[in-house]
């Protein structure tokens, strides 16, 4: 998997956890890890302007458009497409990794991770998701803290 090849390369060993049922929502992910919705740490891929930026947020929460695009620095934010994920990232929406991307996009982490040691993150597919400390989370994404999560409505 690259998401493993990727995770050596900067110096972490992940236990990758198949789940062939899915865990390509949140809710799916949290069931089967066992773990709080809170503890999901979901890499979103949204567009600001033209610009892709990659979003880890909380599973229980939703990015807001109006936080993200002024972090970014303004221009107009919104999810991206499937094919503008797939570009940016590699891999496909629902399935997307913190790191180990296609190209280099700036990837924000949102600070109420920080209530969790570990979280469970993608690992490129689907299907796939393993656990990490957050601080090591942070480290091999490159991630900067920011405020950009909602309680869903």
């Amino acid at each position: 998997m690259r998401v493993i090849e990727a995770a050596a390369e900067r110096g972490l060993d992940i236990d990758v956890q198949v789940f062939p049922e899915g865990t390509k929502t949140s809710a799916d992910a949290a069931a089967r890890a066992g773990c709080a919705l809170s503890a999901i740490a979901k890499s979103l891929v949204f567009m600001v302007g033209d610009r892709p930026v990659l979003v880890i947020a909380p599973g229980d929460h939703r990015v807001d458009m109006g936080r993200l695009s002024g972090e970014m620095g303004g221009g107009k934010a919104r999810r991206a497409s499937l094919d503008e994920c797939r570009a940016a990232t590699g891999f496909a929406a629902g399935g997307t990794p913190a790191f180990g991307h296609a190209t280099d996009l700036p990837v924000l982490i949102d600070v109420r991770l920080r209530q969790h040691y570990e979280v469970w993150s993608a690992a490129g597919t689907p299907t796939a998701i393993y656990p990490i400390a957050l601080d090591d989370l942070v480290r091999a994404s490159g991630a900067r803290w920011v405020d950009v999560a909602v309680l869903p409505e």
